[in-house]
């Protein structure tokens, strides 16, 4: 039989996690999350490289500019990203988490914050240098405004990321850019 505690329970909780402490472990443990955008009414998911910036309220990765997603997230800015640790904790359901960050998806045009954030991609992903220098690529910033994290199973929390923190993308002098794109 199995203990209490390791059961998989078969209903959904509030939960009261610090989901900005589980979100800088995921992002110091993984490597990969799942992006989803909007292909014309339908869902489309891609794996995606990610790394959260400092505050983590921000995600940056990068993508080709020939690819589906990347047509997407020109079409429509609104996505969702769900990171996960099921390969570490593989063995035991209960251990396994899982954040989705619904967000907003912006173009990092080069420039001083282009390279202030491929810096910070790239101390996590050093391998994709070339890849983030091309100019066939894109460095996306994916802004969020919530994230839901799902922990032993059935237990969720919910982050407001909008509500604590001003999430207004500024230009140089300060003012909010109205555009799907930074500077």
């Amino acid at each position: 039989m199995m203990k209490r505690e390791n059961r998989i329970p078969v209903k959904t909780k509030s939960g009261t996690i610090p989901v900005s402490a589980r979100l800088r472990k995921i992002n110091a443990t993984q490597f990969f999350g799942v992006l989803a955008t909007d292909d014309n009414g339908q869902p489309y998911t891609s794996l995606i490289a990610f790394a959260l910036t400092a505050d983590l309220n921000k995600v940056i990765f990068a993508t080709p500019k020939g690819t589906r997603k990347y047509k997407n997230i020109l079409q429509s800015k609104h996505v969702s990203l769900l990171l996960d640790n099921r390969s570490s904790a593989r063995k035991n359901l209960m251990e396994t988490e899982a954040i989705t960050i619904i967000g907003t998806a912006r173009l990092v045009r080069r420039g001083k914050t282009w390279q202030e954030l491929a810096a910070i991609f790239l101390n996590k992903h050093p391998e994709l240098e070339e890849f983030i220098q091309s100019r066939t690529t894109a460095l996306i910033l994916l802004v969020a405004t919530r994230c839901i994290h799902v922990g032993r199973f059935q237990t969720v929390t919910v982050w407001d990321c909008a509500q604590e923190y001003s999430l207004t993308v500024q230009d140089r002098k300060g003012s909010p850019l109205a555009l799907n794109t930074v500077d």
